[in-house]
């Protein structure tokens, strides 16, 4: 068993989707950049072959150093994320990268996969047990620890995408209230900068009471619901100031502008709004491959990076468009049909983290492109421009697919 071969095993499926929305994805990197003076496109495809080898080098590697190195591994990811506050260079007011003379690696990229990695390890111990208190506060340090140091960089989209990881403990035995936890707490947050908090708190002692009333008799907790309601006022009481004084202007504005409250189609509204335009005028069809007058005229900012899904609406028109999302969409359901058949609970957590990871990524990459998410830089895996993104979800899956290959040498 343990002499057959890694070729034979590998899952092609994944590796052929892989590469058609890398390849894909470079073409529209290389439309996107022609009305620019920069090599954007040259760049990105020395990115793709530098990737082979990278590839090679991590099928190369037995599974298990994965698992035995989890947690050597995270601990210089979280180093490298810490040291950027010392060496990193800043662009566009972010401290996210390392130079490396005229390139430069973003940390944070690569640090997804060391967190899932120390994810699957910490899960998969046969002593754990996330019904207790002490084993979910490790595990939730397990995610925060690279998003404090993500945070202040400051890069709130890269941090975001750390949010599924609760997804992914929920699934091995999280308590599910911290799922609805964080879902009423984002919820009541968009609520109370539509509503009046006043009308907020209304609606949510009317929830509490309904609840409460159609619940048996026994099951009725006068106190536990008080306090919920306290809970809740306070929270949303706290909303506007937070809002106000914690979110920076551009964050306020990205979010006024999505709720409706500002008309900004010049300002801060002008990357959304010239992205809406692009897709539109795309219609079924698209306009051609390099015909796009959106793409052709360089209305679209960052282009080829954040909004690089806005070339495929344009050019490639609708039938491009559901080419490419069913391509994302069957890349994240067979990692996710890879990592139930697994043998061991270590490659089962990474590949559900690798599935989330890559899943956020695109959901989060098309709401904003298409105006129903605050612009918040988040690339579309595969597809937007830079060597850092391209690397590290190439590590993040083929570390995946190298475990799913060696589980024929696991009993």
């Amino acid at each position: 068993m343990k002499n057959q071969s890694i070729k034979k095993n590998l899952d092609w499926t994944c590796i052929l989707i892989y590469s058609a929305l890398v390849i894909m994805g470079w073409l529209n990197i290389y439309s996107s950049s022609l009305s620019s003076i920069e090599d954007t496109y040259q760049k990105q495809l020395i990115f793709i072959i530098l990737t082979i080898p990278l590839i090679f080098i991590l099928l190369a590697i037995d599974g298990k150093f994965y698992e035995k190195y989890a947690s050597i591994i995270f601990a210089v990811s979280l180093l490298s994320l810490a040291g950027l506050f010392l060496f990193g260079k800043t662009i566009a007011g972010q401290r996210c990268w390392y130079a490396i003379g005229s390139f430069t690696l973003q940390p944070s990229e690569f640090a997804k996969a060391a967190t899932s990695l120390a994810l699957a390890k910490f899960l998969s111990d046969s002593q754990i047990n996330l019904k207790e208190v002490n084993r979910q506060i490790q595990a939730l340090a397990i995610v925060f620890l690279p998003v404090l140091l993500i945070l202040p960089q400051p890069d709130p989209g890269s941090a975001l995408i750390y949010s599924i990881f609760i997804i992914v403990l929920y699934r091995e035995g999280l308590p599910s209230w911290y799922v609805w936890t964080g879902f009423i707490t984002i919820l009541l947050f968009v609520l109370t900068l539509v509503l009046q908090p006043q009308y907020v708190i209304l609606l949510a002692l009317v929830v509490i009471l309904i609840v409460y009333f159609k619940s048996r008799l026994g099951d009725r907790n006068i106190v536990l619901s008080s306090i919920l309601f306290v809970l809740i006022s306070g929270f949303v009481l706290s909303v506007n100031y937070v809002f106000q004084n914690v979110f920076k202007q551009h964050h306020r504005d990205r979010f006024n502008i999505l709720l409706g409250k500002t008309v900004d189609l010049k300002g801060i509204g002008y990357n959304t709004n010239q992205s809406e335009i692009a897709i539109g005028s795309g219609g079924w069809l698209g306009r051609g491959f390099l015909e796009g007058t959106q793409t052709k005229g360089g209305f679209v900012p960052e282009q080829h990076t954040d909004y690089i899904f806005t070339t495929v609406g344009e050019e490639w028109g609708f039938a491009g468009s559901f080419v490419v999302i069913a391509l994302f969409v069957g890349l994240f359901l067979r990692v996710i049909y890879l990592a139930e058949r697994q043998k061991t609970k270590f490659s089962r957590v990474y590949g559900y983290c690798v599935a989330g990871i890559l899943f956020t990524h695109f959901f989060v990459n098309i709401a904003m492109v298409v105006g129903v998410f605050p612009t918040i830089g988040v690339p579309l895996p595969f597809f937007s421009y830079g060597g850092s993104g391209l690397w590290g979800f190439t590590i993040l899956l083929f570390i995946f697919l190298k475990m799913d290959a060696n589980k024929v040498n696991e009993w």
